[in-house]
């Protein structure tokens, strides 16, 4: 119940982020969640697109490498103690988060997507102790993928 995501690498440089934008606005591409993290010299941009391997080959053809990697995005009640449930849970399986972000909100509910070292282990994990995983088909049906 994996989600795709892209993992983009950029300089720090301005215009670099509104190049991918344009990139993908061009090939008529809708980005659904963008998430940067940077440093001094480069930054890590992470979208869910409506269609991943066309925007693959869409920034590869424009320069820019991106990387399509797997992530787990789970569903949790949007008030105090939802995230600290679904942290509980890959702390008491001995999980490894890579990172995290927030996809949103809809009505009492809040969307999470998570990078694993084992996504597979934290899909059971997750299954087992009652956590929702959230598929691409479940993102499409809430207007996010």
């Amino acid at each position: 119940m994996n989600v795709q995501q892209l993992s983009i690498f950029l300089e720090n440089k301005q215009g670099r982020l509104a190049e991918v934008a344009n990139l993908l606005a061009n090939a008529a591409i809708n980005i659904r969640t963008a998430t940067l993290a940077d440093t001094s010299d480069f930054g890590v941009v992470r979208l869910i697109v409506d269609d991943v391997d066309k925007a693959v080959d869409v920034l590869k053809e424009g320069g820019i490498t991106a990387v399509k990697t797997d992530i787990v995005i789970v569903d949790t009640t949007d008030r105090p103690g939802g995230l600290a449930k679904v942290l509980n849970v890959i702390g008491k399986k001995n999980l490894n988060v890579e990172y995290l972000y927030s996809l949103g909100t809809r009505g009492e509910r809040a969307y999470i997507a998570l990078r694993f070292d084992d996504s597979e282990k934290a899909v059971a994990a997750f299954q087992e102790s009652g956590v929702v995983v959230v598929s691409r088909e479940d993102l499409k049906a809430l207007n996010m993928a």
